[in-house]
């Protein structure tokens, strides 16, 4: 069952109001942490727990001074204490807060997108297994191949994306941490313990080393694997555009009531969600570029990276979360037509059948270049004259080779999908997963 769509729960993990809360929570731990090694009275950390609070739009105003948004963050709720206010960010340098920040909210978006994906994946594996035995035909480089089944496609899309799902669970472990390290990384003002029971209490792992940041190869890896999410999401919605084609029509991206396609063009019916998903994907490539270009600071810390970050991490989760939101959607109420399907695969008149005729003539005795030759002979004919690729090999040298009925045998699609089963269940489509 696909919910409520979570689009601004997404972007609520982006707002002002969710930066600077994660970012008092760390100062408040921070504080808490202190008290414990008995360098600020809890006393004053209850005080700081209690009475600590920030407003978006002072902290604006500050920042608009002191051109610096954690100090003016911390000169904010400073006001909002008595002289306890001096404990706030006590031993800390402005990326300790920062990074561990945007760290939480990684994690807070990932388990979003996490939840988008098992939803996306239940939808294919229902629809794999629906369209089991739903008879397509199989193309490569865009030409009749042999015949497969619309129920093949969804088993292939649910095990990419369940190696994706697999990519991001990984790429979480890698963000899920914190550093409250100091300056650069060498704990001159802070001991670890600090940074130990903050990271602790916010669910994530201490980074083993750093310098004034997190390493960037940690938030690169996660946009990559974004952008691998975004272009199987492409991939998908580039089969189902392919396959609406007027010419092709075997399935066609949901058309609602009220829908209307052209402003000329009365009778238009364009898959705009699956052209839209296409261009999507492009900008997370681009946002994939950047942040590895991110990875390489000078020394122990520049700033060149945090600009883009401020673009490309939310920028980056909201898509994909939208993105995932609308494959889901047109792959759940997807238009089917077997019978398009069908008539589709009699156009090239048999011919897909002519790799088991080959095998069949192997079997007979004959060589595999004399067996190539002959079957390529007689399906150039059909290309030829249009003629029916069975009547022409019934007619062929083969004729005393293979008989009528062992001809009758090959042009059957039960061989040719004989083992359609048990590729589903391999694929971990379960029989009955529609139901």
């Amino acid at each position: 069952m696909i919910t409520r769509y979570s689009r601004r729960e997404m972007a609520e993990i982006w707002s002002q109001e969710n930066k600077y809360k994660l970012w008092l929570e760390i100062e408040i731990l921070a504080c808490e942490a202190w008290s414990h090694l008995g360098r600020i009275p809890r006393e004053d950390v209850a005080k700081i727990r209690a009475a600590a609070k920030f407003d978006c739009g002072r902290i604006a105003q500050l920042e608009a001074s002191t051109r610096h948004d954690v100090v003016a963050f911390t000169r904010c709720v400073a006001e909002s204490l008595g002289p306890e206010s001096r404990y706030i960010h006590y031993g800390l340098t402005s990326y300790d807060v920062v990074d561990t920040a945007t760290s939480c909210q990684l994690v807070q978006a990932v388990d979003i997108l996490d939840r988008g994906l098992a939803e996306l994946l239940e939808v294919l594996q229902c629809q794999a297994d629906k369209y089991r035995h739903t008879v397509i035909m199989g193309r490569t480089h865009g030409v009749h191949a042999e015949v497969t089944t619309l129920g093949l496609k969804f088993a292939l899309w649910y095990q990419e994306f369940l190696r994706q799902r697999r990519r991001l669970a990984q790429a979480r472990l890698d963000i899920a941490v914190g550093k409250l390290s100091g300056a650069v990384g060498s704990f001159v003002n802070i001991p670890p313990e600090i940074e130990e029971y903050v990271c602790t209490k916010l669910g994530l792992t201490s980074a083993p080393v750093a310098t004034q940041v997190l390493q960037r190869d940690r938030h690169a890896a996660l946009v990559s694997v974004l952008a691998l999410m975004a272009a199987s999401i492409e991939k998908v919605a580039m089969e189902i555009r392919n396959l609406q084609r007027t010419e092709t029509r075997e399935v066609e991206e949901p058309f609602y009531a009220g829908q209307k396609g052209s402003s000329a063009m009365p009778h238009k019916r364009n898959p705009v969600t699956c052209e839209q998903l296409c261009g999507l994907a492009r900008i997370l490539r681009g946002n994939c570029q950047a942040a590895i270009e991110n990875v390489a600071l000078w020394h122990e810390r520049d700033i060149s990276h945090s600009s883009v970050e401020r673009i490309i991490f939310p920028d980056s989760t909201i898509l994909v979360d939208y993105m995932l939101y609308q494959l889901t959607r047109v792959l759940r109420d997807l238009h089917v037509y077997p019978e398009r399907m069908a008539a589709n695969i009699n156009l090239s008149r048999g011919l897909s059948f002519s790799g088991a005729v080959l095998l069949a003539l192997v079997d007979k005795g004959m060589t595999r270049e004399q067996a190539y030759d002959l079957v390529q002979k007689a399906a150039m004919k059909v290309w030829q004259e249009g003629s029916n690729f069975q009547e022409v090999l019934e007619k062929a040298e083969l004729a005393g080779i293979l008989s009528e009925h062992e001809l009758d045998e090959i042009f059957n699609y039960k061989g040719l999908l004989a083992q359609v089963d048990m590729v589903l269940a391999r694929a971990g489509i379960k029989d009955g997963a529609n139901v």
